[in-house]
């Protein structure tokens, strides 16, 4: 055999082992890990979260980026004490592409670490804990959702431009709560108002007759609660039937009302909450989304729904970028983070840290839907306190 045509062979077999190569990435699914409750509180928040993710893969052919998608899942059960071993299931044993979690902000915090320590990129389509694109923040973390301090600040707006002058705030203790009730105090008392008292009990506690009880002797002009799933519904129908609606206007974030409000019933009609999304935008976008929700899943969309459909957009925005091959991390990261998401709550951009950097809304309960009657905050960006990324 000539020179040239042992080079010749050569080439034939580089490019031959090229194809190979492309082959099995094609064939190859992108891996997927949901670290969300499936059981407890949480449950039906954790159910909406992932059938928005797959309605969104559904909707563009079954694969995203022109890669088909494997899922695993682990049910984290909001317990931050099984946290790193649940994401560990995931990352580890299953060496996910992307890691989506969770609902309760210990869990999430949690996640991020295991995300930062082995160099995975999470997106979190829930937990609202600062921390997480504040000073845990990272290229590779991100969040769909909001923050803490985004919900709760929004709502201190509203309460004081609304004429309130005093107020409760009502939460579990746990970061998100702490956080939210901060971020309400900012935005009341930049308004002029003062809250007077913070009150609160252990997660998942909803024994709440002492909490009510101490609320009426300090007889504020109004109440902030976080809550969320189960919690929520017993707080505002224990707040109801303690007789405080007709002396003390209760506020919240929109978990308070958002996927609750059948249950709720009577006692949540005229809630006021604030939150990035709510029904009755009458967008096309948002149309189309609700739609598609109620007849896969046969039920109305909730923001938690949203959170999930937004989390598969943001990760086909990095996949596209690098042509399906979810290995290019950094390019991928990257293209995520300049990217805006054209969501069914009205399209955002993300912030450095990895937020969405969106429009807050304000919701009035009426029969079970939280409708849009206003804008509390438009364009509210998170400040990302402490977040330290090159």
């Amino acid at each position: 055999m000539s020179s040239m045509q042992i080079r010749f062979a050569k080439v034939l077999a580089v490019t031959a082992l090229g194809f190979a190569a492309a082959t099995v990435q094609a064939q190859e699914k992108v891996k997927v890990g949901f670290l969300l409750p499936y059981s407890g509180t949480y449950a039906a928040l954790g159910i909406a979260i992932e059938n928005g993710f797959k309605l969104y893969v559904e909707e563009t052919g079954g694969k995203l980026a022109g890669r088909e998608i494997q899922y695993f899942k682990v049910d984290d059960e909001s317990d931050p004490a099984k946290a790193i071993q649940n994401a560990n299931r995931l990352v580890q044993r299953d060496q996910v592409d992307l890691l989506v979690g969770s609902v309760h902000s210990g869990v999430a915090l949690a996640a991020t670490k295991v995300a930062k320590d082995n160099d995975v990129t999470l997106i979190v389509p829930n937990a609202g804990a600062g921390a997480i694109t504040g000073a845990l923040c990272a290229p590779n973390v991100f969040r769909s959702s909001y923050s803490a301090w985004q919900t709760a600040y929004s709502m201190g707006r509203v309460a004081a431009q609304q004429g309130k002058k005093t107020a409760v705030t009502v939460t579990w203790k746990y970061a998100a709560g702490d956080e939210q009730v901060d971020a309400f105090r900012q935005g009341f008392e930049e308004g002029g108002g003062k809250v007077l008292r913070d009150l609160n009990l252990s997660f998942p506690n909803v024994e709440f007759q002492s909490i009510l009880t101490e609320v009426a002797s300090d007889r504020p002009e109004a109440v902030f609660a976080f809550f969320a799933g189960a919690g929520a519904v017993k707080f505002v129908q224990d707040f109801a039937s303690a007789g405080l609606r007709e002396s003390i206007t209760l506020y919240g974030s929109g978990f308070l009302t958002d996927g609750t409000l059948e249950a709720q019933g009577e006692s949540a009609q005229g809630l006021q909450t604030t939150l990035h999304y709510g029904d009755g935008l009458n967008t096309p976008r948002d149309n189309a989304f609700r739609e598609a929700y109620s007849k896969a899943f046969k039920m109305l969309p909730d923001v938690y729904a949203v959170q999930g459909y937004d989390t598969a957009q943001m990760f086909e925005k990095g996949l596209e970028a690098v042509g399906g091959d979810a290995g290019k991390k950094d390019a991928l990261r990257e293209a995520m983070r300049a990217a805006t998401i054209d969501s069914p709550r009205g399209a955002f951009s993300l912030s450095k840290a990895g937020n969405p950097v969106q429009d807050f809304y304000l919701r009035e309960v009426k029969g079970n839907e939280n409708k849009v009657i206003g804008i509390a905050v438009k364009a509210l960006a998170d400040p990302a306190t402490g977040c330290r990324m090159n």
